[in-house]
Order: structure tokens, then C-alpha cells, then sequence
């Protein structure tokens, strides 16, 4: 623990203290405070937000302690205190750097394209009988996640694995002060993250600074690149540090003599100090062996003997690094934890619960912590604190650990305590879970997929995954093109484009957007039954949405006189007065909108009306991503301007303008006006070749394969016997048809699938629940997952095949296909 006056001392900063204080927490999201009266808020300034905008607000929440980059009335923060920095991430650093400082044990440092996250988790597995150990929570590898990761190191510790990622140059120097490590690992050069760098020669040296002082270097020596910017690093950076490399070469330490994949997992055999040792691990991907013959060099130089790694490795799992979020059974949201149990991803996964808003009732069943370091009363103590604050409707605990601590946690009205999950289970049915996002975090012994399994809704194996890293990434892609002050409009309509709909919002509401946008006040009205309090333009104004629009706060669209006229009668009738309302102007689309032609009349009939006010005049470009219509799209601004200065000069009061979407945000920068609307660019899709580099893909849909079978030459294979096999053939049928929206125009070989990467053409036509693919000459089994779409299949190639557009493909998707929504 630091006292303020201790971190002022370490950063140098200009101090306004007004009362003593102990600092436990740090912060830098004002959402995610468990601790208000010992934790230091650090108010950093990004691109798209800037701390200082929260402190009022966290002020008010209990916060006392603060380290600012800005001026701040102290006089309206009697009793805060106050620590002014040139630089707040850079003193949030500095602070890490010497927190690090004060500990004498061993320090990993992990960094590379791929497999950080997984390498650490692994070894974390494979040492934590021998080691007390610390590392990031999750992936906090960044400039702020790797000092928020090194907060938690304690005395009670005897290891630390840190890793470190970065996208740009410039950026490891930092991330080296701070961890120091003493043995590096470099998992594997690839392309991921590479933006930023000129080419990978730059990125892998702009990487091994990391290892500027370590002591050994362990890495794959067969990637060239890798091994010769690695003898290079060493000879003329670093001359201390050894090189302990794997490789499939004799001048390895540790030589790769044979690799054997079978059904049940990899069998390696590995050469170290004149000894051949055989290990095994269930995986049979190339990244999975390649990070095992990664932790298992780590291991070797650590001197762990091989039959303990071998035992070690027989207990190896998946990495899971996402939170799920599915729908549940009795109108309930279930969100899957099974990455980790420890007190900072639960922490995590909490904010995650926070920001469901569909439901006021929040639960949250958790096993034992395994392992963590500390004694389990102050343990259980310190989770009980944790949970008491978020108002949960009920908590269940499953341990013997948990159990035998109960009493901490009497302040959660609805408090349960099992000893084993089966016990719970056999219990679940008198619970009748009913409208509650229900949080389950549990250690992996724990099998908390059982309960997940018994919660989730039953239906059909074809899933939607929306990964909301992705979209939150994407989001910020085009923030970065926006002027200041610009705000931004998100479409939610249509299902949010087929991926959800409080779903959506309640990220796009948590990720700061200013307004969201539905075709119909029926979404609108959803969504706020959701808890969405952002505003909502509805876009296609009804007669029969008019109580809806005032009973729900909804805004509508008046696009003709007509349904101008109906809406304020019905405001005069209710005796509502400045009901907000947006006028749509038709530039040229000809769909909806008051023509140029209407402007006098409608400014008659807009001036000193009383019933509602005016937030916005838009329009809609017909083809703002299409560079060969540039002087339409411009021709289409210029009247949307001249029709709002018109308005304005009537109404006596100025409103937002706005006309560019997604890919205008960009490629006409000049008519970003007051807002943008953002739609399908959120999941990944755009126009311009450059912004669509940038943008990662959000969607992907998945089947399985029900039933495998050969046929022979000349057999036939669907309906209308339209395909008939020339040369016998092996044919998957998968649990995807066109009443799921998979177009039947891809039958007879026009689409293909991925099953297990491969492609695999449909062969025959497609069905109404079912698909057939052809997989001659690939290895599959029932139950093997096919990608439908997603990263490595795009949605816009199966537009292509089926003569549509992206739009067609998302939002076909039937509503009987399971949403999976995850977050990493």
C-alpha cells in the first residue's frame, strides 16, 4: 500500500493534498470502481475520450484521489485530492515502473504476433505447483493494460508473467521499463497487429526491445527473420543475453526430432542435453503444438524435469479468452466466464454483467478461487466486498471454499451455497431463473458448462458469433475520422443488421455513441424496455407509433406533410409541448424527405410551433462511397445546407445537421457537419479499400455437420437430382438451409463452406434446413464445425455469388439462428 504522498514523491508532480490517504486501486475508467475511498483515478486524455470529463462524476461516487493533466476547480472538490502531471499515462507508467521495482522475483516477459495470451495462461498451468505467480489479467498487454497488471504484484508472489503488445514503433521502450524481464519469450513472428510497421523486419525489432536487459531469450529459431534479428539484437544490443532456442535444426538447445498428429492430439518428441523426451497434449492445430514446444523450452531452461513437464501437459485446455453472452432460458441472458477464476478477471467479467441493461436483475454464480495467491478468508473477504456493491438479485456459490465462507457474504439478500456443481444442479429447477442476465465464473474443475448447458436456450447447432471487440475496434476506426466536437449516430434497425438488437445497443450505449438510429418506433420501444436510455431517431414515422414515441422518449423522423401534420395534432391533443423531432430532406435519393421545391411551405409550417422543436435536418446520400458520383454526393450537401439555413432562419434557433454515413465518414471529411451516421462500417464493412484494411471483421456464422456418407459415380445428390457425382464422392450434409438465410442461388457448387479450413463447394440444391457440401479429400467427422462466413470467408464474397449486397446477406439471417455475442 502507498500512501499519497508516497506516489506524489514518485511522480513529481505538483500536489494538492487535503486529507491523508491510502491508495490500494488504481483506475482509468470511471465505470470500473470497486474501492472509491482507496483508489487513484488516473484521468487520461485518448482519442476518442479524455478522463477529466468524469471526475465531477466520480467525485460524486466516493472517489477522493486524482491524478490530472488540467487545470480542476479544486474549490468544487472540498475534500479530493490532487496530483498534477505534464502527462497522465506517462505518470501512470512511471508509478508502475516503480512499483515493479520493489520486488525481487523472477519477471517473464512475453511478447509476439501470436499466442501471448495463450504461452502465459499455459505456463501460469504448468508452474503454479511450484510458484506463487502474477501475470495480466486476460490480455492487458497494452501501454495502459501492462501498468494496471503490475499493480498486483505483491510479496505473496515468488513469479510474475507479463505480456506485452504493440502496434506502432516507439511503443516497447515503455512497456520495457516497466517489466523488465528477466526471461523473454518471443511466441511467433506473423502478420497480426502489423499495421503500424513498415514490414515485419521493423516490427520484430521494434518487439525485441522488450528483452533490452533480460538475462535469456527463448524463441522458434526456425521463423529466419526471427532468428537472425534475434543474434543481431544480442551482438549488438544485449551482448548478455543467451539465446535458448527450439528449432527443427541441430544447433537448437532444444531440437525438434518428430511431431506426430492422430485423432487424440500431438505426440512430440524433443531433443535437450543429449536426451530425447516424448510429451503429448490433446491439440493437434500447428499454433497449439508450436506454443506447447514454446512452454516446454521455458520449462526445460527452468530445469523442471521432463516427466513432470509430461504429467503437467496431460492437463492442458483451451484457452478460453472471451466472455460469452447467449440467450437463456425464461427470458434470461447467460454470460459464459470459464477463462479464469481470480479476483481481477471476475472484476472483468462484473463490468461485463454491468453493461447488460436488458434486465434489472443481475446474478452471479461463482465456484472457488483456486490458487490465487492469497489466504482464503482475506480472499473471500475481499470478493464479498467486491459483489456487495453491485446490487445483485441473488449469488450462488459452488465450493467447499466458497461454502465454508459464507458469512461474508450475509449483505446479498438472495445468497445460496452448494458444495459441488452437481449439488446445484440438482437443486437448479427450484431456483426459476426468470428475466436475469446471469453471470457464471467459475474454475475449470468446477465444469460450469454443465450449468451453462442446463440455462442456455435449446435451439438449432447454426450460430451467429458477433465479437464485440471487433465492433468496439471498428468504432473507434471511425472516431478517428472525425472532427472534434462531431458526434456520432449508430443504426441499430433491422436487427442491427441481423446481429442483435439490445444486444448491440447496449455496447454501442456503454462505448459513448451519442444517438442511435431504428426504422420502426416497435425497435425503438424494444430497446428502451431493454434499459437503453440513449436517444432513438426512428426513421420511418407511423401513424400507429405515435403513443410509443411519447411513451418511450423516441424521436421521429417527419419526412412529408402529411405525417408532419398527424404528429402535431396528436402532440396538441396531448398537450405536449417540445416533443424533439428530425426533418428529413430528399437531396436526391427519392425515398423519403420534403424535396427542395418544399422548403418555404415547410418552414411556414415549422415557424412558432410550440409541440415539438427541431434536433436535426439530414438527408441520406444515394451513393457516398462511389468515387464516380463525387459531384452528386457534393451536389447533395450543398442542398441539405441550403434547405437547413432556411429552416433555421424561420425557427429562430439553430440543430444538428447531418448526411454522411459510414463511408463518407471518410472519404468526404468536409460533410461530417454536426454528426455522422455510422451503419454496416461497425461490422467491418466499407468502401474504401484503406478504411476496410483497418476494420476487423465482427460477424461470423457456424454449423455443424449432422451426417457424413459416400456415394458413388453417378449417384445424385438433393432435390431435382441436379447434381450428380462424376466420380465418387464423400458428402457432408450441414445444419444451414435458406429458412436459416443461406441464399439458395449458391446451390450446385456456386458457394462453398470452410470445414476445417478447407473449402468444400455445396453440391445439389440447397434445402430448407440443410445444405450439402462436397469434402472429398477432407478430413472431417460428424459434429465438425463449418464456417459459413466469417474471417477468413467473407460475408461480401458470398454476396458476390449470390448477386446481392452485404446488407442482404446479414440481415436475412433467420431469427431462428442463436445469437452468441463474446467479448475478449
Amino acid at each position: 500500500m502507498y500512501t499519497l504522498h508516497d506516489i506524489c514523491k514518485i511522480l513529481g508532480g505538483a500536489c494538492s493534498i487535503e486529507k491523508p490517504a491510502s491508495i490500494k486501486q488504481l483506475a482509468i475508467d470511471s465505470r470500473k470502481i470497486n474501492f472509491p475511498a482507496t483508489t487513484l483515478f488516473f484521468a487520461l486524455k485518448g482519442i476518442e475520450n479524455d478522463g477529466h470529463r468524469y471526475i465531477s462524476t466520480l467525485y460524486k461516487n466516493g472517489v477522493r484521489n486524482f491524478v490530472v493533466s488540467e487545470a480542476v476547480d479544486e474549490a468544487a472538490y472540498a475534500s479530493a485530492n490532487f496530483i498534477v502531471v505534464n502527462d497522465t499515462l506517462l505518470a501512470l507508467q512511471t508509478l508502475a515502473e516503480q512499483h515493479r521495482k520493489k520486488f525481487a522475483y523472477p519477471v517473464i516477459g512475453i511478447t509476439g504476433s501470436n499466442g501471448k495470451t495463450i504461452v502465459k495462461e499455459w505456463l501460469f498451468h504448468l508452474l503454479n505447483t511450484r510458484f506463487e505467480i502474477v501475470r495480466n489479467p486476460k490480455s492487458y498487454n497494452s501501454q495502459v493494460g501492462v501498468p494496471l497488471s503490475l499493480w498486483q504484484m505483491e510479496d505473496m508472489y515468488d513469479l510474475a508473467i507479463f505480456e506485452a503488445g504493440i502496434s506502432m514503433p516507439g511503443e516497447m521502450a515503455s512497456l520495457q521499463k516497466m517489466i523488465d524481464p528477466q526471461l523473454g519469450i518471443f511466441t511467433f513472428l506473423g502478420a497480426a497487429h502489423a499495421e503500424g510497421f513498415e514490414n515485419l523486419q521493423q516490427k520484430v525489432e521494434e518487439k525485441l526491445q522488450l528483452f533490452t536487459r533480460s538475462n535469456v531469450l527463448v524463441y522458434c529459431a526456425d521463423q529466419d527473420i526471427l532468428h537472425l534479428a534475434a543474434k543481431h539484437f544480442k551482438e549488438h544490443t544485449n551482448p548478455a543475453l543467451q539465446l535458448f532456442s527450439w528449432s527443427r535444426n541441430a544447433d537448437s538447445p532444444v531440437r525438434v526430432e518428430d511431431v506426430v498428429t492422430k485423432a487424440e492430439g500431438t505426440y512430440i518428441r524433443l531433443k535437450f542435453e543429449e536426451q530425447s523426451h516424448e510429451f503429448f497434449i490433446t491439440f493437434i492445430d500447428e499454433a497449439s503444438i508450436h506454443n506447447a514446444i514454446t512452454c516446454i523450452t521455458v520449462l526445460f531452461f527452468l530445469k523442471i524435469p521432463a516427466p513432470q513437464i509430461a504429467e503437467r501437459l496431460l492437463q492442458l485446455r483451451p484457452v478460453e479468452m472471451r466472455l460469452e453472452l447467449k440467450q437463456g432460458t425464461n427470458n434470461c441472458s447467460v454470460i459464459n466466464d470459464s477463462y479464469s477464476a481470480d479476483i481481477d478477471s471476475l472484476i472483468i467479467a462484473l463490468h461485463f454483467l454491468e453493461q447488460q441493461q436488458q434486465h434489472p436483475a443481475k446474478t452471479v454464480i461463482l465456484s472457488d478461487f483456486l490458487q490465487s495467491g492469497q489466504g482464503e478468508d482475506q480472499l473471500y473477504q475481499n470478493i464479498a466486498a467486491i459483489l456487495k456493491q453491485k446490487k445483485l438479485h441473488r449469488f450462488i456459490g459452488i465450493g467447499e471454499q466458497i461454502s465454508a465462507h459464507a458469512h461474508y457474504f450475509s449483505a446479498i439478500e438472495n445468497a445460496s451455497f452448494f458444495p459441488t456443481t452437481a449439488a446445484f444442479l440438482k437443486k437448479l429447477p427450484s431456483f426459476h431463473f426468470a428475466g436475469e442476465s446471469i453471470l457464471l465464473k467459475g474454475a475449470r474443475v468446477y465444469k460450469f458448462e454443465k450449468i451453462s448447458s442446463a440455462l442456455e436456450q435449446k435451439v438449432h447447432q447454426t450460430v451467429l458469433e458477433i465479437n464485440l471487440n471487433a465492433l468496439r475496434h471498428n468504432l473507434k476506426m471511425y472516431r478517428r475520422q472525425l472532427k472534434p466536437g462531431v458526434k456520432m449516430m449508430c443504426m441499430v434497425k433491422a436487427f442491427s443488421y441481423g446481429s442483435g438488437s439490445y444486444e448491440i445497443a447496449n455496447l454501442l450505449q456503454h462505448a459513448g455513441v451519442d444517438y442511435l438510429g431504428v426504422a420502426y418506433a416497435d425497435e425503438g420501444v424494444e430497446l428502451r424496455k431493454a434499459g437503453i436510455k440513449l436517444p432513438i431517431m426512428v426513421l420511418n414515422t407511423e401513424e400507429a407509433g405515435f403513443n410509443n414515441m411519447i411513451q418511450y422518449d423516441l424521436e421521429p423522423e417527419l419526412f412529408s406533410f402529411k405525417i408532419l401534420n398527424s404528429f402535431k395534432v396528436f402532440l396538441q391533443q396531448q398537450n405536449i409541448k417540445s416533443h424533439p423531432v428530425h426533418i428529413k430532406i430528399d437531396t436526391g435519393m427519392h425515398r423519403l424527405g420534403f424535396e427542395p421545391a418544399d422548403i418555404a411551405n415547410l418552414c411556414e409550417q415549422l415557424k412558432d410551433c410550440t409541440v415539438f422543436r427541431v434536433l436535426s435536418v439530414f438527408s441520406h446520400l444515394a451513393a457516398g462511397g462511389d468515387a464516380k458520383h463525387d459531384d452528386f454526393t457534393k451536389q447533395q450537401a450543398r442542398l441539405l445546407n441550403d434547405a437547413a439555413d432556411e429552416i433555421e432562419k424561420s425557427i429562430g434557433y439553430d440543430f444538428a445537421r447531418h448526411i454522411a454515413n459510414s463511408s463518407a465518414v471518410h472519404r468526404h471529411k468536409d460533410m461530417q457537419m454536426d454528426m455522422v451516421r455510422l451503419g454496416i462500417g461497425m461490422y467491418g464493412f466499407d468502401d474504401e479499400i484503406t478504411m476496410q484494411e483497418r476494420l476487423q471483421n465482427v460477424t461470423t456464422l457456424k454449423t455443424t455437420i449432422s451426417q457424413i456418407k459416400k456415394i458413388g459415380k453417378g449417384e445424385s445428390v438433393g432435390y431435382g437430382r441436379s447434381a450428380v457425382a462424376t466420380e465418387d464422392k464423400v458428402i457432408a450434409t450441414v445444419r444451414i438451409g435458406y429458412a436459416d438465410g443461406y441464399p439458395r442461388i449458391l446451390s450446385n457448387g456456386i458457394g462453398y463452406m470452410l470445414v476445417n479450413g478447407q473449402a468444400a463447394p455445396v453440391i445439389g440444391r440447397i434445402c430448407m434446413d440443410m445444405t450439402m457440401l462436397d469434402i472429398s479429400g477432407i478430413n472431417a467427422q460428424e459434429e465438425d464445425e463449418v464456417i459459413v462466413f466469417g474471417e477468413q470467408l467473407p460475408v461480401n464474397k458470398l454476396a458476390q455469388w449470390a448477386q446481392t449486397i452485404d446488407y442482404e446477406i446479414l440481415t436475412n439471417i433467420s431469427q431462428r439462428v442463436r445469437r452468441v455475442y463474446f467479448e475478449e
